[in-house]
């Protein structure tokens, strides 16, 4: 980026220990170049009207404005073109100070030399710091003042207005292209943010789509496959029971037996196979126990009461499933400090409570769809009374919230043991 870029100010925008020359030094955009090569053209346009007016009047000074005009323009380019100048403030600054002596001499000898200070006002906003760019400014405009009073015969307002209404215009349109181009940023970083978040979404929908699909297999094959497998056990041994020794059907029933037993693994390992990976490695307390400790937001503690026992995979499924979804809340809307999560076994029952301390909000409406829930407390619900449990939820404005869901235990029945567990 060559010094004479468009006045973006970057003081303003960088911390107050950045170069100011390094806080900009970005990737042009369209406007900005065009911005740059019209600050260009004014600046010489104004040298070249200067010259051609001195020579057209022949101005006693004739020959001395074309030498410091030529000179501006020498100090000018050498600026533009020199590399130190775009990553060095000490060089911006020395390079300012340069055209400032050339400009100076400029004023002595013409008066037309003022009209120089609207460009100089964008250069040294745009070399440096807001405070010094804008102290460089009140300078410039001093010196306009002071040559065309040095000039003029007779002062007038318009000698004292022109200069100080072009400081601060070219404050004000500094300060508005940093503003715009900040908002600029901050838009094309949220799109970018967005666009990350949308292929994020999508990515949860899917792997939520297949997590679902493997719950829905494994439930349909414990609820079918393998209760009709362990049906058909019980039946060929109360049947092998009934018969007396010798009977001729009895190695059939055991043979029977036996590739019902082998199935019945196999159901098992289906299973197995789809159930949740958080349950893979571990029971329901240590999948728990993880979801707790990992993840932003509040202070998550778990804490385990009552004897544990191995539950069938439908309830360690919706319990944790519950979890996560509570959770999920408790992150994204409670702004809550800290949570807990509880499991409890009892004799006929087990027990999960998450508790957190949040801001809440009244469960009414949002059962009523009046404020803006979305489907997790539905969902929650749901999950609980498909195994024919209790979910309740305690919360109102300012006073946190406390999620229970309550599933009773099967009974210890061969009849109703987990066919996974069974045999």
């Amino acid at each position: 980026m060559t010094a004479a870029a468009p006045p973006v100010p970057p003081g303003a925008c960088a911390p107050p220990a950045a170069p100011a020359a390094t806080a900009i030094t970005r990737t042009l955009t369209p406007v900005s170049k065009v911005l740059k090569l019209c600050l260009h053209a004014l600046l010489l346009g104004l040298l070249a009207l200067a010259a051609g007016r001195a020579v057209a009047d022949s101005a006693p000074r004739a020959g001395w404005v074309v030498a410091a005009c030529a000179l501006l323009a020498a100090v000018y380019a050498a600026g533009v073109r020199a590399p130190a100048v775009h990553s060095s403030p000490r060089a911006g600054a020395v390079w300012l100070t340069g055209l400032g002596a050339a400009w100076a001499g400029l004023l002595l000898v013409s008066p037309d030399g003022l009209w120089i200070a609207f460009p100089l006002y964008f250069l040294e906003l745009h070399l440096l710091r807001l405070r010094w760019g804008v102290a460089a400014v009140a300078v410039t405009a001093c010196a306009a003042i002071g040559g065309f009073l040095a000039h003029s015969s007779a002062a007038t307002p318009g000698a004292f207005l022109g200069p100080l209404l072009g400081g601060a215009v070219a404050v004000a349109t500094v300060l508005g292209y940093q503003a715009l181009y900040r908002e600029s940023e901050r838009r094309r970083e949220l799109i970018e943010e967005l666009i990350t978040t949308r292929a994020d979404l999508a990515a949860a929908e899917r792997s939520a789509g297949i997590l679902a699909e493997r719950e829905r297999l494994a439930r349909e094959i414990h609820d079918t496959l393998a209760q009709g497998l362990s049906s058909i056990q019980l039946l060929l041994r109360a049947a092998e029971r009934a018969l007396p020794e010798g009977a001729p059907a009895l190695p059939h029933i055991a043979q029977a037996r036996e590739a019902a037993q082998d199935n019945l693994a196999e159901a098992r390992r289906f299973v197995r196979a789809l159930t949740p990976p958080d349950l893979e490695h571990g029971s329901l307390a240590a999948a728990l126990e993880r979801l707790c400790a990992g993840g932003p937001g509040p202070r998550v503690r778990f804490s385990l009461s009552g004897r544990p026992r191995v539950l069938p995979t439908p309830y360690e499924v919706a319990l944790l499933r519950i979890a996560q979804s509570a959770l999920a809340n408790v992150v994204r809307h409670a702004r809550a400090g800290r949570a807990e999560i509880t499991l409890t076994f009892m004799d006929a029952s087990v027990t999960l409570d998450i508790v957190d301390d949040g801001h809440g909000f009244d469960p009414s409406s949002a059962a009523s769809g009046s404020g803006d829930g979305g489907f997790g407390l539905p969902a929650m619900r749901s999950r609980a009374e498909t195994l024919g449990g209790l979910f309740t939820v305690e919360s109102a404005p300012g006073q946190g919230t406390a999620v229970a869901v309550t599933l009773p235990l099967p009974l210890e029945h061969p009849e109703h043991t987990d066919p996974v567990e069974a045999l």
